[in-house]
């Protein structure tokens, strides 16, 4: 018994996180794949049985998972990100979640014929989103900054209302007059408030003073972290029931928006921890759907999923964002992206367990449709997010702008040459002449350092896809990559080459903490200034069937260092020690000539197709 009990907790994290790389593979959202695993696992082959393999626990770590991937989410979230869109935002998590609920009690109710009591609590479930299903889309996409931080906020932020919502409809259901079920529940709202915004903010607050005067040693900040976020759960919990949610996100959120420590490494080691526990979930809460329940769905559930998609959430949208900024194609995409993830599963189930327990009829068909939803809305929002995207014209896919953190001459000469062949660009540098400078060429610039929350949240990444760091600074080098990879992906950071040290050796950075190598080997910082002089120039090159690039080496020899290569597609091609990116023809050469003084008496010659900047 044991063995299989192991095998079984084996094979579910196997299962799962394999699900997560097939789905990264084909492009597709992972949960469709991890609840097709856990219903073929359960109800159709009967494989697994979570309810035997975990007994008691199943439902508190489950409740517990949930509250891990809240945290991470409130971990992500920045006040100033809604310095543009506050209101909108107030607006979606009341009026939005008002109307989504009447809409899917309603639905609930007279589509589907469930009493008053179930429609009106599966209507509080299914207000909540799904921040993780939402994020992977937001990365993929690349959305314009207030679209990005709207959906986000939300995702987020209605988990714990909803749930919280849930509990109040729970609560009048179990009363047993409605007139003291409405009584208990305004005060169960306010106690549910209170509770969990005290404890979460007093678990925040402990942990900041904790690291903050180093109480805590390093090896051990995300073991506390995570310690006090279960504390904070659990304390909520049980001064008032279901608290725990909404204290963890505002732990979340608290740490995210103080400055005294950073938690860097908390948010990335609460990333990993969050893909793990959605690997395991979905597999286990949909292994516990019987098949009885599914035989059960039928046309008129599909008719519930389509009100739910097409009536309750443009309906919410719209009125939360009547008389905003927002451009219409903006509340478009906001209309068609609501799909539910584990929050909705998890709480239904929980939710479910209990009225079944009290008798209450028609309370198992609760759980089945909950996961219908997720099911479609997931599938449905995932492959549809990107084409219908492209058709508003709000994201670029595949976006070819460069950051360049670092603003001096020769980078700024690099960006203009880009910049005047339609490729967005973006400069960072903490030197205010050289910021001045490069606003003085037209090319957008701001003044400070890249490695700050706060200036990475003012950089306008419309168009970006790529990022530089070219400072003379090898570890600014480093940490600017690590910092960006988040947004841009590894594949896409990129910094210069390390300098000799005194004792003349390279200073060399593993390749998992730092960006890939530009340009060529030794072309490190100070060899580029030295070769680019004061003044520097920028040629570029057409190629052309007849002037190859073996004519273009031929040509220049030494007295160019090709920098960028833009194919005749239109794809920005950064050189790189790993990656030369020969050229063909058609394709654009840009290059850095070398500075006079240093090159040889040809090198100032155009070759066919050359222009400089």
């Amino acid at each position: 018994m044991a063995h299989a009990t192991l095998l079984q907790l084996v094979a579910i994290l196997v299962l799962g996180i394999l699900a997560q790389w097939i789905a990264w593979r084909i492009r597709i959202p992972s949960i469709v794949l991890l609840l097709a695993i856990g219903i073929l696992s359960g109800p159709v082959w009967g494989w697994l049985n979570p309810d035997n393999l975990l007994g008691d626990l199943l439902l508190p770590t489950v409740s517990l998972s949930v509250a891990v991937i809240l945290y991470e989410g409130g971990l992500n979230l920045r006040f100033r990100e809604l310095q543009n869109i506050g209101g909108v935002f107030l607006r979606m998590i009341t009026l939005g979640v008002a109307i989504s609920w009447v809409v899917g009690a309603a639905a609930a109710r007279y589509v589907l014929g469930f009493p008053w009591a179930i429609a009106t609590l599966l209507g509080a479930i299914l207000v909540v989103t799904g921040p993780t299903v939402i994020g992977p889309i937001l990365r993929h996409l690349r959305l314009r900054g207030r679209l990005n931080a709207l959906l986000k906020w939300e995702g987020i932020a209605v988990d714990p209302l909803g749930a919280t919502l849930a509990v109040l409809v729970f609560t009048v259901i179990q009363a047993d007059a409605i007139r003291s079920g409405l009584a208990d529940a305004a005060l169960g709202l306010g106690l549910t408030l209170g509770v969990g915004i005290i404890a979460g903010i007093a678990a925040a607050s402990v942990l900041v003073l904790g690291l903050s005067r180093y109480l805590v040693p390093d090896s051990l900040h995300n073991p506390v972290s995570l310690m006090l976020m279960f504390a904070a759960f659990a304390v909520a919990n049980s001064l008032q029931e279901e608290s725990g949610l909404l204290a963890v996100t505002v732990m979340g959120i608290t740490l995210a928006n103080q400055n005294r420590v950073s938690i860097r490494h908390v948010v990335e080691f609460k990333e990993t921890l969050t893909v793990l526990l959605i690997s395991c979930l979905f597999i286990i809460l949909a292994a516990r759907l019987q098949p009885a329940e599914l035989g059960g769905l039928g046309w008129g559930h599909v008719a519930f999923v389509a009100i739910v998609v097409v009536v309750a959430r443009p309906a919410s949208v719209l009125a939360a964002t009547w008389g905003s900024m927002l451009t219409w194609k903006e509340r478009c995409f906001l209309s068609w992206m609501a799909p539910r993830g584990i929050v909705a599963a998890a709480i239904s189930s929980v939710f479910s367990a209990g009225l079944v327990t009290v008798g209450y009829p028609r309370a198992t068909e609760i759980v089945p449709v909950v996961f219908l939803v997720v099911f479609v809305t997931v599938l449905l929002y995932g492959a549809s997010a990107v084409p219908l995207a492209r058709w508003l014209g709000i994201v670029q896919l595949d976006p070819q702008g460069i950051l360049f953190v670092g603003a001096h001459p020769w980078a700024r000469a690099s960006a203009q040459a880009l910049f005047e062949q339609g490729i967005p660009v973006f400069l960072v540098d903490t030197n205010p002449e050289n910021v001045r400078d490069a606003r003085m060429s037209g090319l957008p610039c701001l003044h400070g350092s890249a490695l700050a929350d706060e200036t990475q949240e003012q950089i306008a990444y419309d168009g970006l896809g790529k990022m530089l760091a070219v400072t003379p600074n090898n570890e600014v080098n480093s940490l600017a990559c690590l910092k960006y990879s988040e947004i841009f992906g590894r594949r896409d950071v990129y910094q210069l080459p390390f300098a000799l040290s005194k004792e003349g050796r390279h200073e060399v950075v593993s390749p998992e903490h730092r960006g890939r190598l530009l340009f060529g080997r030794g072309l490190t910082f100070s060899g580029l200034d030295d070769l680019a002089g004061s003044h520097p120039r920028v040629k570029k090159t057409r190629l052309t069937a007849e002037f190859d690039y073996g004519a273009f080496q031929k040509e220049h020899g030494d007295s160019v260092v090709p920098l960028f290569v833009i194919d005749r597609y239109g794809f920005v091609h950064v050189r790189t020690v790993d990656d030369p990116a020969r050229p063909d023809a058609g394709d654009l050469i840009i290059s850095i000539v070398r500075d006079r003084s240093q090159a040889g008496p040809d090198s100032e010659l155009p070759a066919t197709g050359d222009t400089e900047v």
